[in-house]
């Protein structure tokens, strides 16, 4: 096995997998070698080990951790569970308890399927290549495009009879006909307005200043409704943003990227209908920051992906749109191994260049990833924190949906006053920071 392949990961990186604080817990009790036997690891990225359970029968484990990817004999529905967690835990803590070896035939049955799916034909970038009809696939488009011009031709009439109305009265009505609307644009097949709506129904009564926040909100999707009804007169990069922000699914054929990509930074948001998983990641030679989605419905945890504070080898497909940086993870050259490091990055007044040259591709983003270098983070004397530059030549506030994360003192304890270097994501309320490193620290310190 070379060094690559051997190296491991850190119990935080482990942790960072769990699908909830119960598993979390669950699994750091399984991460000791009592309840385990036949473990071991491979160099294609195997690790697997047998768990002591209630029944008669061990649990059979096995991982691959270049996905990562899990099978367990449990029945467990979380994903992964607590089984996989501890045994990452025990091969992250001790080599000498889950040794290099020879795979058994339980686990390389299971690992052999996942190579074979994996070689199976695939366009560019790792697609399946499909038959579609094509005439038939425009007609689709066409009407569904229609639909959706429908929908924002109503939403207007919305947003201007609640101008007529006064926005000061906004909340008096309750949230049931913003939900009201919201769900027109669904049947309208527009579930970008649809959110957009949501948003603005949660505005009303929010607090101090609502009506002004209400006000910005109306703009950007009063705006967005007026570049889909002259979506074709756009030039492409926009109007394929624009196609995105309304909820069209964007058809990705750019060719992939393969880089050393760091994972920055993963964490999951809930809207109460479906669980978001996002990873940011930055490619060592292409210079490229790249996001990763994923989604759970139902309770049910996202698709795993490379744990945070790993380097991972892989093809990445960007999606198309202007400022647009989502991308797809396609074919991986080995498994991921800790290592991450911080992308090029500057003083506070680079990375508000950098979000408002964002802002002028993508009107409606929420924030834009940023680094800042040689900054000193601490709280400030109206409650909020902040992040300055060593030189005291600016800084930037942290977004107020930060300041509640305990992680913001871990950030503080990361720093003792000296300066360090953070990546996060800066919007027009402040920075939300993601990691941090310090010249001291031997790796990415995870701040979601």
């Amino acid at each position: 096995m070379n060094q690559q392949q051997g190296a491991r990961w850190t119990a935080e990186q482990v942790l960072a997998l769990a699908p909830d604080d119960a598993s979390r817990r669950a699994g750091g009790r399984l991460g000791t070698a009592g309840p385990w036997s036949e473990t071991g690891s491979g160099g294609e990225g195997a690790v697997w080990g047998l768990c002591k359970g209630s029944g008669s029968r061990p649990y059979q484990t096995v991982i691959d951790t270049t996905g990562p990817a899990y099978r367990c004999s449990c029945p467990s529905r979380k994903f992964p569970c607590k089984h996989a967690l501890g045994l990452l835990l025990l091969w992250a803590a001790d080599g000498a308890a889950v040794p290099e070896g020879e795979v058994p035939e339980w686990a390389g049955q299971w690992l052999a399927g996942r190579h074979e799916r994996s070689e199976r034909p695939r366009e560019a970038g790792g697609r399946t290549v499909k038959t579609v009809d094509s005439a038939a696939a425009r007609r689709r488009a066409e009407q569904r495009a229609a639909r959706i011009t429908a929908g924002a031709e109503e939403l207007e009439q919305r947003l201007a009879d609640l101008l007529r109305g006064g926005l000061a009265s906004a909340d008096r009505g309750g949230y049931g006909p913003w939900e009201e609307t919201a769900a027109r644009m669904v049947d309208a097949q527009a579930p970008g307005l649809a959110g957009r709506v949501r948003e603005l129904g949660a505005i009303p009564g929010s607090g101090p200043g609502w009506p002004g926040r209400l006000l910005e909100e109306c703009a950007l999707t009063h705006l967005l409704d007026r570049a889909w009804l002259e979506v074709e007169r756009l030039p492409e990069p926009l109007a394929a943003t624009v196609r995105t922000r309304v909820g069209l699914t964007a058809t990705v054929d750019a060719p992939p990227v393969r880089d050393r990509w760091s994972v920055l930074a993963r964490y999951d948001s809930w809207d109460g209908r479906l669980t978001t998983r996002r990873t940011w990641l930055h490619g060592a030679a292409s210079g490229r920051t790249a996001l990763l989605l994923s989604f759970g419905a139902a309770g049910r945890a996202p698709q795993p992906g490379p744990p945070a504070g790993t380097v991972i080898d892989a093809e990445l497909t960007p999606h198309p749109g202007a400022g647009q940086l989502r991308a797809d993870l396609g074919e991986q050259f080995g498994p991921p191994v800790p290592g991450a490091v911080p992308p090029p990055g500057g003083p506070v007044a680079d990375a508000l260049a950098a979000y408002g040259r964002a802002l002028t591709d993508d009107p409606w983003l929420d924030a834009w990833p940023v680094t800042l270098t040689g900054v000193i983070p601490g709280p400030v004397p109206d409650g909020g924190w902040q992040l300055a530059d060593a030189d005291g030549g600016s800084a930037l506030p942290v977004a107020p949906a930060a300041l509640a994360r305990p992680a913001l003192w871990r950030l503080a304890a990361l720093s003792g006053g000296a300066p360090v270097t953070v990546f996060g994501l800066c919007g027009h309320r402040g920075l939300t920071p993601l990691a941090a490193w310090s010249p001291e620290a031997t790796g990415a310190v995870p701040l979601t």
